[in-house]
């Protein structure tokens, strides 16, 4: 079902890595919890003048070209700017975060426990991702575990259901146990941690999955829960660092609700590789790139440059991650619906597994369904094997970014990009080639 080209619900769920999630054990941990819950105040980065997301403004001529627009009838499509129905992404967001089981699947340990494993982690990844322009608030006004009436086999959930019929009445059942101590209307999202046992195991499959921009959700408080994610127990990348990253499906999850897609594809990461938590978010931390942060809202205009003329141009790249002023992306449209983009990724921020610095160089396509690969990462060394061995990193793209005196073409498209050097600063100069 689609309304002016958005879909009113989006399911999220994909290839993983057979190596899956398992629950966090060990002691309580209620100070961390109660810390993790507490509404402090937070300075968020200056109001921006932003093309892209929830504050999206136009008039910009010299952006225009590149702000290239949703496709009617595609999935999550990569256009900017998103359209309504999902939760904003910039400012203050209040997260309802709920701990559910089921009489055959009952929490082993505290519901607190469960949320300690997303928490602060979730929080503090986006401050970093959003360079502090999303203020993430979870909240747990009730702190046990919700039992839902049925058993989880009752409800018919396997990989890839739909929301109807499965999931209506789980939501249903869930707003039935919650009401009394919930005021759902106070919030722009949801989140539903399962308890760890409720479904197959971790190691046979994964259900995590997100309905975003569904008005067809029941109501509850007289809104629709129309951007629910539910999580399940958590993929182990067998790095030891599983209590350190294994948060990050809940980035992932909430990216949806954002209004983005799945990177991956069928056959798994190979599009984009660890370049986006949309695509792998498992193993090593990583960030989003720089397209998906100006389509959510969180670089300016002033960090975006426009490439969209023949000729030669040049341009000088801050590293993504590097917060501030500074360019941190330029687009090379190719048509009303693609075009080339390019960004510095360095070791840097949520970037942990970087092993080689340099230009990224992606395809983004918003013609091209979720997780059909509506963007493509171009591989300065391709069938190298890449250049780190980290488990549940996509070693092939792990070398991509072109460095200081490697060029990108695209003969058919008359595109070339040279990245001419660097400076000590993580700066990179590069130039843009365009045929007529």
């Amino acid at each position: 079902m689609e309304e002016s080209g958005r879909p009113r619900l989006r399911i999220s769920g994909g290839p993983r890595d057979p190596r899956r999630r398992r629950t966090l054990a060990g002691a309580a941990l209620a100070a961390v919890v109660l810390a993790s819950m507490t509404s402090g105040s937070t300075t968020l980065a200056p109001p921006l003048r932003a093309s892209a997301g929830p504050v999206a403004t136009g008039g910009e001529t010299a952006l225009g070209p590149c702000r290239i627009t949703a496709t009617l009838g595609v999935q999550m499509s990569e256009g900017l700017p998103t359209p309504p129905g999902y939760a904003h992404s910039t400012g203050t967001v209040r997260a309802l975060t709920l701990m559910v089981d089921f009489p055959d699947a009952q929490g082993t340990e505290s519901a607190l426990s469960r949320y300690a494993e997303f928490f602060p982690q979730t929080t503090q990844w986006f401050s970093t991702a959003s360079y502090g322009r999303l203020a993430y608030r979870p909240d747990i006004p009730v702190p046990q575990w919700l039992r839902m009436p049925q058993a989880f086999s009752a409800y018919g959930i396997e990989r890839g259901s739909p929301y109807e019929p499965g999931y209506r009445r789980l939501v249903k059942d869930i707003v039935t146990a919650a009401d009394s101590r919930v005021n759902f209307a106070a919030y722009d999202l949801v989140n539903i941690l399962m308890s760890p046992n409720a479904g197959p195991s971790a190691l046979d499959t994964v259900l995590s999955v997100t309905f975003s921009g569904n008005e067809d959700a029941p109501l509850a408080d007289g809104v629709p829960l129309s951007n629910t994610s539910f999580v399940y127990s958590r993929q182990d990348d067998g790095s030891g660092s599983y209590r350190e990253t294994g948060y990050r499906v809940l980035p992932h999850e909430n990216g949806h609700v954002f209004g983005l897609p799945d990177l991956y594809t069928p056959e798994g990461g190979g599009a984009v590789g660890h370049w986006d938590i949309m695509s792998e978010d498992w193993g090593a931390n990583n960030d989003m790139l720089g397209w998906h942060k100006w389509k959510l809202g969180w670089l300016d205009n002033t960090q975006v440059g426009c490439s969209a003329r023949a000729g030669v141009s040049e341009y000088v790249l801050s590293p993504l991650s590097a917060t501030g002023a500074g360019r941190k992306l330029v687009f090379v449209p190719l048509s009303d619906e693609s075009g080339y983009a390019l960004e510095v990724r360095t070791r840097t921020g949520n970037d942990e597994a970087v092993c080689k610095p340099g230009v990224l160089v992606y395809r983004v396509s918003t013609d091209v369904d979720t997780g059909r690969g509506p963007i493509a990462v171009a591989d300065s060394a391709k069938d190298s094997g890449g250049c780190t061995r980290r488990p549940n990193v996509h070693a092939e793209l792990s070398d991509a970014p072109f460095a200081a005196g490697e060029t990108f073409t695209d003969r058919e498209r008359g595109v070339r990009v040279a990245v001419l050097g660097a400076d000590d600063a993580g700066n990179y100069r590069v130039r843009v080639t365009r045929g007529a």
